[in-house]
């Protein structure tokens, strides 16, 4: 049984260009940075998580919701191929029950925070917005894209960004959390235009300030699907090295 399903809804998806230097200290044991043409990304993310079921029980009140995170890219070689995933810098939720599963099960770092969001269609346009109150503040992301979603083109750095299958989150140095996600090859909308109004710093941490003054390299709207999170598995030098030993 998967550990949770839902619906992914109208992701919107900004990618930033960083040093690779940035992210070393939130590396899991046993991946390396997954690059997109030499380039090291992290993403903000934000989208609807809907019809939300925990091992295949609907919560009340935890069923539409809202998230935002940043994120970057990383794999993993198991048994001669390539495992590509994410880690998450921090999730933010606005229900505590959420923020509690997620950080005690699989160890992420999830903060639960006021949030709202927006969607509207007129035309051939439509408008996705996604909020989130931190100190007092509200932080928004929101995309002016086409109606019309459009199948992702092989290759591109959509594809490469969305088509991550893999959930690690680090527990120590010596020991990874890994779980799988899967969902289908989602359609995408042309991003007309954007908005970005966050403090970077104050959500995500001193060093990440930076982002305010910079620009993403590209912004996505995808339109997701149903979705599952199985459960987790433990990735451990300590076995690993024994198994080498053996």
């Amino acid at each position: 049984m998967s550990f949770l399903k839902a619906e992914w809804r109208k992701l919107a998806i900004a990618n930033y260009e960083v040093e690779r230097s940035l992210l070393t200290d939130y590396l899991p044991y046993g991946t390396e940075l997954d690059l997109w043409n030499g380039k090291c990304y992290v993403s903000l993310v934000g989208f609807m998580f809907v019809n939300t079921r925990l091992l295949n029980c609907r919560i009340p009140f935890h069923v539409n919701f809202e998230e935002v995170n940043l994120r970057f890219y990383v794999k993993r070689l198991e048994q001669g191929e390539w495992k590509r995933g994410v880690v998450f810098i921090k999730e933010i939720v606005p229900k505590p029950a959420l923020t509690l599963v997620a950080n005690t099960i699989y160890n992420e770092n999830y903060e639960t925070l006021p949030m709202r969001h927006r969607w509207e269609e007129a035309g051939d346009e439509r408008l996705v917005e996604y909020s989130w109150r931190k100190n007092s503040k509200w932080q928004t992301f929101s995309v002016r894209a086409s109606s019309k979603a459009t199948e992702i083109e092989a290759g591109s750095e959509t594809e490469f960004i969305t088509e991550h299958y893999w959930g690690y989150a680090r527990v120590s140095k010596a020991k990874t959390n890994e779980y799988e996600v899967t969902h289908p090859r989602w359609g995408v909308y042309e991003v007309l235009d954007y908005k970005i109004g966050v403090d970077f710093g104050e959500v995500y941490g001193k060093r990440f300030s930076f982002l305010n003054n910079q620009g993403p390299v590209s912004v996505m709207l995808a339109e997701g699907s149903e979705i599952t999170v199985e459960n987790k598995k433990c990735i451990d030098k300590r076995i690993a090295d024994k198994a080498i030993a053996i």
